[in-house]
């Protein structure tokens, strides 16, 4: 139970962050809910799938996967392009925590003791390199759904 209660907070605050960046990228108002849904579907299920195990990379794939294939179904059902449902639906996964941990790492690699700067260094080199794999996965997630579907209507 408490695993369900952690996932709806998780989509509650993900479906805010992607409401607030459709916002500020000014989707039209009607496709708000759509946005905020595609966020926290996708944002909850990339939570369940590191719950359970899967790594923050692979779950992000897959999750961006879900939103692409949610932006390609609502943008032929709204008749909007897709990408104002998946680019505010991925927002909220974009991952700010570990881009953080690199800049601040390579910050701190500046004033780091002789001794100490080998670990600092491999922990820096490590979150950079897991931001930029969470990065490219949300960018194929939706890619490979854009693609397929474009083909597909040729």
């Amino acid at each position: 139970m408490d695993l369900v209660w952690f996932l709806l907070e998780d989509a509650f605050w993900a479906a805010i962050a992607a409401t607030g960046f459709a916002i500020l990228f000014n989707v039209p108002v009607r496709t708000l809910p759509v946005c905020a849904l595609c966020g926290a579907i996708a944002h909850s299920l990339r939570a369940y799938l590191v719950h359970v195990g899967v790594s923050i990379e692979a779950g992000s794939l897959i999750a961006a996967t879900l939103v692409g294939l949610m932006g390609e179904y609502f943008s032929h059902k709204v008749h909007t392009p897709a990408s104002v449902f998946t680019i505010p639906g991925i927002i909220p996964m974009v991952p700010g925590v570990f881009a953080f941990k690199t800049m601040m790492g390579m910050i701190n690699l500046t004033y780091a003791d002789p001794g100490t700067s080998q670990q600092l260094l491999m922990e820096t080199v490590s979150n950079g390199i897991k931001t930029g794999i969470i990065l490219g996965s949300l960018s194929l997630g939706i890619a490979v759904m854009h693609i397929v579907f474009k083909r597909h209507l040729q």
